[in-house]
């Protein structure tokens, strides 16, 4: 039977269990932020079952393990059930044993796809353009920092400490020494990456102290969203063989800059791969105008999925590395919405607000729900920005409270999205807002408690 299972994997897994023998496979899903929800059972056991069960309470979850109320809704828990996706199928390098991890599809008990789960919220918007003939495709980017351990929650971050003796230090962008400092942790993320089948367009030191940003090839979003999934878990192993922490946090230490998941979209007919966004002279096609304008009128409803926690809008600080507005514009790194210099088959547009925080793929998603209202609805964007678009209009919510009410309301994206999701994702958020607002912050005590 585990034979036979092998053969259905993908090269990567097969080229990692001719090693070693199977010994444990965990079955996994994203829940709404993004953890890695599930359980591990034998190989043998996995290859002789077809599915497993999980309760679709799993979705109403908040990031501190508390449970959501939502008026009118019934607290029986129904199984979920779980299938493999064999496509999905690599090797967990970090462990002892020989393990694989599979991302299962989730479906209710009459097979309907569970319209809470993440990945089927992105299957599903992915099916708009392909009802349409078309084929939309991202490239991810990743920025994390590399911390020093952090047990206590009162504790300020610190920046690691590299192999010179000396902590990470800061405003030191492509840097090849800076990145060298912590090589060892960057050695094994190659190897893991290489294990899994991954393939890593580039690493760079970025300005932050201890910051890096991986550059992933570009390709299909739920493909490219799985693979983020997988990476957040590989280089915390990674850094966790080296005494430091990965955090994804948007913003982890006070007056460094934070960390993004830049979003680079383009659509391109499946047929003939043509993409859609250069028109027939070789310039920027009526579409990608389209595209653009959906993104700047509805992007701050979607604000919520791409910023989705309070330290989330940390990061958006004027001159800050992080763009606070909606502009657009070419090679133009203060805007919002920037088109990258690219050849006539590979223009995109790069969503630049959404923080490696989220949900990566509730933020595609939502980033690509934006895109397909704006080429639905034929909306034109605003001029093109030229110059440092940080003087403009904001144009995005500046607080988690703002966010959420943008998003509660912004019906024409529960459409495309789904009605269901949007409703328990808001009522999930609000309970973590309202978790958060019951917290006293050290500031609070240090210049309210003697002075007010």
């Amino acid at each position: 039977m585990v034979r036979s299972l092998i053969e259905k994997l993908p090269e990567a897994a097969q080229a990692y269990l001719a090693h070693g023998k199977l010994d444990e496979v965990e079955c996994v899903i994203s829940d709404l932020a993004g953890v890695a929800r599930g359980k591990a059972m034998p190989g043998s056991k996995f290859a002789k079952q077809s599915h497993f069960y999980l309760p679709n309470s799993v979705f109403l979850q908040t990031i501190t393990g508390d449970w959501t109320n939502i008026p009118g809704m019934a607290y029986t828990e129904p199984d979920m059930v779980l299938t493999p996706d064999l496509s999905t199928a690599t090797a967990a390098p970090w462990t002892a044993d020989w393990t694989l991890q599979v991302i299962h599809d989730v479906n209710d008990q009459e097979g309907t796809p569970v319209p809470t789960a993440p990945r089927n919220v992105l299957k599903r918007v992915v099916a708009l353009f392909e009802e349409k003939g078309l084929s939309p495709i991202v490239a991810p980017e990743m920025e994390f920092y590399l911390v020093a351990p952090n047990t206590d929650p009162a504790k300020a971050v610190e920046p690691p400490m590299g192999r010179s003796g000396r902590r990470a230090a800061a405003r030191q962008a492509y840097s090849l020494s800076a990145v060298d400092e912590y090589g060892p942790v960057i050695d094994d993320i190659y190897d893991f990456a290489e294990a899994q089948g991954f393939e890593i367009d580039g690493i760079m030191q970025e300005g932050g102290a201890g910051q890096i940003e991986l550059n992933m090839r570009h390709g299909d979003p739920v493909r490219l969203a799985d693979e983020i999934f997988f990476f957040k878990r590989l280089i915390r192993e990674a850094a966790l063989r080296h005494n430091c922490y990965a955090t994804f946090m948007a913003k982890p230490i006070q007056d460094e800059p934070g960390s993004a998941m830049h979003i680079h979209h383009s659509v391109v007919e499946t047929a003939t791969g043509r993409n859609i966004f250069t028109d027939e002279t070789g310039q920027d096609s009526v579409a990608f105008r389209h595209f653009i304008g959906g993104l700047q009128r509805h992007v701050p409803s979607i604000i919520a999925l791409i910023a989705p926690y309070v330290n989330s809008y940390r990061r958006y600080v004027p001159d800050f590395a992080a763009p606070i507005n909606l502009e657009w514009g070419h090679d133009n790194r203060t805007t919002g919405l920037r088109v990258p210099v690219s050849g006539i088959a590979s223009r995109r547009v790069e969503n630049r607000l959404a923080g490696m925080d989220c949900n990566p793929y509730l933020a595609i998603a939502g980033s690509l729900a934006c895109g397909w209202l704006g080429m639905k609805e034929a909306l034109d964007p605003a001029p093109e920005f030229e110059g440092d678009a940080y003087n403009s209009n904001e144009g995005i919510p500046r607080t988690f409270g703002e966010a959420l009410p943008l998003f509660a309301e912004a019906t024409e994206v529960h459409e495309v999205l789904g009605e269901e999701f949007c409703r328990i994702y808001s009522a999930v958020k609000e309970t973590e807002y309202s978790e958060f607002l019951q917290v006293i912050s050290p500031w609070e005590r240090e210049h309210l408690l003697l002075n007010v």
